[in-house]
């Protein structure tokens, strides 16, 4: 039997955004632009549906990837909203309604040239639990990607036992496996769990893991995030690291929690990709099909691309992990997966939600084919190469 559908499962909401067309200037924090008395101008509102469900799931469905997508709303509005929304793509199949529940929404701030901020009701997500798969569809699935714990309360609660059931239970339907993280409120429930514990319990079952380098510094390094957070001083945490001082070194030790495939989100400085040696891929390559070739002992920092335009960071994340499976998929190189990866990560901040910019992969390679110029340094830290 060959597998060929994907499967995203896990955090889904309503995103209303806002369109904020200025910033305070040059070197902005979000304290110079978010003031109390302070009148913002904004545009029309902007309500659509997000989160990894969405955003990935779409991405992969958008580059032409067969999907089935996995998440949980409440019978309401937005419930409403979002069930519509997926119909029109024939995706809402693995939607369910909560009616104990109320939808989970987003109140996304992302002002021009500063790092977005949330305002979040977790709703439904919070109830989601290990019993909500239907690992009978991951039978026949390539990949199973699910997305976003940290917003789940029953994903991170007793050690992260319910996450790490998730995906054994998949890995034990024979399909790979991806897992995203998202942004950890240090005063919530959540920033209070031991999340070392979470992931040494979970990855043994991820092939790949994928989350951002402020994510996972606050998971697994607690200091250097805090120093990462005084250096940037109150701006975005991407424009003052170091990506081989304070990225690889937590590449290295999650790959001996048990991944294959390590990629690190890093804004715009890039992408940063660990990977196991050629053991670790032997059990895929027999499970799917594909080679991997060139895949094993690869440490690859891939700078981003500069964008025809910054409106707004929403999904950039999840359109470049949609984009990277998707071409892993196809039989691409590790080094053309990762060059897809950062140019759909750029074509998507070009647009105010995660689905407007996306371009199909040929069209990508095509740009960068033509000399698309390059963010982030070949020292990999910030700012424009020069």
């Amino acid at each position: 039997m060959k597998r060929e559908k994907f499967i995203v499962a896990g955090h889904i909401c309503i995103d209303f955004t806002p369109p904020l067309f200025s910033a305070a200037g040059e070197g902005n924090r979000i304290e110079d632009f978010l003031t109390p008395g302070k009148l913002i101008h904004v545009g029309p509102a902007y309500l659509h549906p997000g989160g990894v469900v969405v955003n990935t799931g779409l991405t992969l469905r958008f580059l032409g990837a067969e999907v089935m997508l996995m998440g949980k709303v409440g019978d309401d509005p937005f419930g409403h909203i979002i069930r519509d929304f997926l119909e029109g793509y024939n995706a809402a199949g693995g939607l369910i309604t909560d009616p104990a529940s109320d939808t989970s929404y987003t109140v996304v701030l992302a002002p021009p040239g500063i790092d977005r901020v949330f305002l979040h009701n977790p709703g439904a997500n919070a109830t989601f639990s290990a019993e909500d798969i239907d690992y009978t569809a991951c039978e026949d699935a390539f990949l199973f990607h699910f997305g976003y714990p940290p917003l789940m309360r029953k994903m991170y609660q007793d050690g992260g036992r319910e996450l790490a059931e998730v995906f054994r239970r998949v890995k034990e339907k024979g399909c790979l496996t991806s897992l995203d993280m998202a942004a950890v409120d240090e005063a919530s429930e959540a920033g209070r769990e031991d999340w070392e514990t979470i992931l040494r319990g979970t990855l043994p079952y991820v092939d790949f893991f994928m989350p951002s380098v402020e994510e996972i510094c606050f998971m697994l390094d607690r200091p250097r995030y805090h120093a990462l957070r005084e250096r940037a001083a109150g701006g975005d945490v991407t424009q003052v690291l170091s990506v081989r001082e304070d990225v690889a070194p937590l590449a290295e030790r999650l790959l001996n929690m048990g991944c294959k495939l390590i990629l690190i989100k890093c804004g715009s400085a890039g992408l940063f990709c660990r990977t196991a040696g050629e053991e670790a891929f032997a059990p895929l390559r027999a499970s799917t099909g594909l080679e991997f070739e060139g895949f094993a002992r690869q440490e690859i920092y891939e700078r981003s691309f500069v964008p025809e335009a910054l409106v707004s960071g929403t999904g950039a994340g999840d359109a470049a992990i949609g984009a990277f499976l998707t071409a892993m998929k196809k039989g691409y190189s590790l080094e053309w997966c990762l060059h897809l990866a950062a140019a759909e990560g750029a074509c998507c901040v070009a647009a105010l939600d995660a689905l407007g910019g996306l371009k199909s992969l040929d069209a990508l390679k095509t740009k960068i084919q033509s000399g698309w110029a390059r963010q982030g340094r070949e020292d990999g830290r910030a700012g424009k190469h020069k």
